[in-house]
């Protein structure tokens, strides 16, 4: 051993990123158990190394009754040295991943870039350093649906957890989580890394939309416009790392009205209803801005509800008011409900005779000042009606189904030629040809009309003529 043993020490260190004291600690580990495997010792103290930082003459000792004797290198042979290399082998490993471990547990819930290296059982496999030590696995799971890699590519990454099995340090990356959106808002939009804007709430759908509550606490700044950025360059940034999926930045604002409003952009929405009982919130919109609301497949109703943390129900003002009326005429019948009583339950979010019974009697006598005998008739009368209207919405569902069905048919018969009567009056009533006739039909029919009549005077005049000359 000699000074060229520290200067292989001291690139393995850089390289594993690993302290020299602990790599020359193990090393001195590993000649002590070449040495007791050499003369079959099991005490632990009976040997002893120490390596000189200076020179890197390495000795040994074996401490006997009579003292400590040192051991020549040269005795120990083959196979402890083989010994020696393989126990250097091991804490040289655990080391690395000790180091490893320590280096990205603080490093957990921050943005990493890494390159892609393969995928392993629809995990992606991702290098996060040059010399391809440390690789991050993003299971299927965290992926963002229908997004694809090559190997090579650079990779954007959330670290979701750093984990420590024993015998490999696992750094589990993510590209779908919610906090992979805020991270990269904090490095596209200096006013989120600054505190100036805070991020109150996000839902996400990864690969299709996102919603994000945003507010200023500078008003000065409009949250906003700055995390749109000039002519959208900031967004567009980020769009564009999430495969162009959409994001909505909306104002945050402490009263729930108004933020469900808001979360629910770019529908207009008229009125919002809130029942805190149910945790519930009846949006009413008009029926232009229903499908804008609800969103493709409900996609923009899910978001806002995820989003403000309330449950949204959307209705039109025609069934938000015959929800009222069918309320109204069951209970109002009943001895000792006031319209006042009515009034005030509307205005708590109860607008549906199906909400009675599930907001329970409690709700009625102690919010609603109701008696208990006035509020067990009305629990009574909403079970018994609600199940009447719940037959009639499936016969009217059944009846809208069939109507549907007879329509398919009969358009299906007007395109193959095979119509009937029936179908031909279906079809008439589909393709409305009740219309009133078009400007030529109605040309035609009054020339037809003309030379009828001007045929009928020339039938009726001959007579008349005749009969003069005579």
């Amino acid at each position: 051993m000699n000074k060229e043993t520290l200067d292989i020490i001291e690139t393995i260190a850089k390289q594993r990123k690993i302290e020299k004291s602990v790599i020359i600690g193990d090393l001195e580990q590993a000649m002590v158990s070449a040495a007791r495997k050499h003369y079959n010792s099991l005490d632990t103290e009976e040997f002893s190394c120490n390596m000189d930082m200076l020179t890197g003459e390495i000795r040994i000792w074996r401490h006997l009754d009579g003292g400590a004797v040192e051991i020549p290198l040269e005795e120990l042979g083959r196979i402890p040295a083989q010994t020696a290399k393989q126990v250097m082998i091991q804490r040289f490993r655990e080391d690395e991943r000790s180091g490893i471990f320590d280096e990205y547990i603080d490093k957990a819930g921050e943005l990493t870039t890494g390159v892609c290296s393969r995928y392993e059982g629809g995990s992606l496999i991702v290098q996060l350093d040059k010399l391809g030590r440390v690789e991050g696995f993003m299971p299927r799971s965290e992926q963002i649906p229908g997004e694809q890699f090559r190997p090579g590519d650079r990779v954007r990454c959330f670290i979701l957890d750093v984990r420590d099995t024993g015998s490999q340090v696992k750094i589990v990356l993510s590209r779908s989580h919610a906090d992979f959106i805020r991270r990269l808002f904090e490095a596209e939009v200096p006013e989120v890394q600054e505190h100036v804007i805070e991020i109150h709430a996000m839902s996400r759908e990864p690969g299709f939309r996102t919603k994000i509550a945003v507010t200023s606490n500078d008003s000065k700044v409009d949250p906003v416009g700055a995390c749109v950025g000039v002519r959208g360059s900031r967004i567009r940034n980020i769009v564009e790392e999430l495969g162009g999926e959409k994001i909505d930045i909306v104002r945050w604002n402490e009263s729930s009205q108004i933020l469900i409003s808001n979360a629910l952009k770019p529908a207009e929405v008229d009125e919002v209803s809130l029942c805190f009982e149910l945790g519930r919130a009846t949006i009413i919109v008009r029926d232009d801005q229903l499908s804008l609301a609800i969103g493709r497949r409900g996609q923009n109703v899910r978001l806002a509800a995820r989003l403000t943390g309330w449950d949204i129900d959307i209705l039109t003002p025609e069934e938000y008011q015959k929800g009222l009326e069918i309320l109204w005429d069951a209970l109002k019948p009943i001895e000792g409900v006031t319209e006042e009583m009515l009034d005030r339950m509307a205005a708590m979010g109860i607008i549906s005779i199906f909400d009675v019974e599930e907001i329970g009697r409690n709700v009625l006598e102690e919010d609603l000042e109701f008696s208990k005998q006035i509020a067990d008739r009305c629990i009574d009368r909403s079970i018994v009606r609600s199940k009447e209207v719940t037959v009639e919405q499936e016969e009217a569902k059944r009846a809208e189904e069939a109507k549907r069905i007879e329509e398919e048919e009969a358009a299906a018969a007007v395109l193959d030629e095979q119509i009937d009567e029936k179908s031909a009056a279906v079809a008439d009533s589909i393709l409305g040809t009740h219309m009133e006739e078009s400007p030529e039909s109605q040309e035609n029919s009054e020339l037809e009309e003309t030379s009828v009549v001007e045929e009928t005077i020339e039938n009726v005049s001959e007579p008349v003529v005749e009969e003069t000359k005579d």
